[in-house]
């Protein structure tokens, strides 16, 4: 696949996605990029590796296992403010290095009638996002505004990974 320019094979890791015990989203998300990331490091290739969750207060909001979670995520996500936390990180086999950064952007949510979300969780496309809607799809309409980067919130922080490239780049030469 060609995005940005570049290369990509997508290979999905099976790893563990677990909040370990009072961990911070940007620590989370963090961590299981690098994990994401290691799994399937490649020996010639550089490796990407992302996660992203939603958390609304103090509340992880992951994707939802079936159409009542899916209705009870976005029924607490109506009216209100969240964050969206993606995680990115590079494994270069060449030099060894290995980093991990996150990004974060704010997602002011419309009020939602139940119609409305129901209409949504009939689609089938929150079922397989985290916080149980993709910005980019239909789910556009339950957005009233964002703070930040929209592709933090699709799930792959471009301004995030062209700095992180930069850095990288700039440690080859040294």
């Amino acid at each position: 696949m060609l995005k940005e320019g570049y290369n990509f094979e997508v290979v999905p890791p099976q790893v563990d996605e677990t909040r370990l015990p009072s961990e911070l989203p940007s620590d989370y998300v963090c961590r299981l990029a690098l994990a994401k990331a290691r799994e399937v490091n490649r020996s010639e290739s550089m490796v990407i590796g992302a996660d992203t969750v939603v958390v609304l207060g103090d509340e992880f909001l992951q994707k939802p296992a079936n159409r009542p979670e899916a209705k009870m995520i976005l029924d607490k996500l109506s009216g209100k403010i969240h964050t969206v936390y993606t995680g990115l990180a590079l494994i270069c086999p060449a030099c060894g290095g290995q980093k991990a950064k996150y990004d974060s952007t704010l997602v002011h949510f419309n009020i939602l009638t139940e119609e409305a979300i129901l209409r949504y969780i009939d689609s089938g496309e929150p079922m397989d996002k985290a916080g149980a809607y993709g910005i980019q799809g239909m789910g556009s309409f339950l957005v009233k505004k964002i703070e930040g980067e929209l592709d933090t919130v699709i799930g792959f922080p471009t301004r995030l990974f062209r700095l992180m490239l930069e850095e990288h780049r700039k440690c080859m030469r040294a």
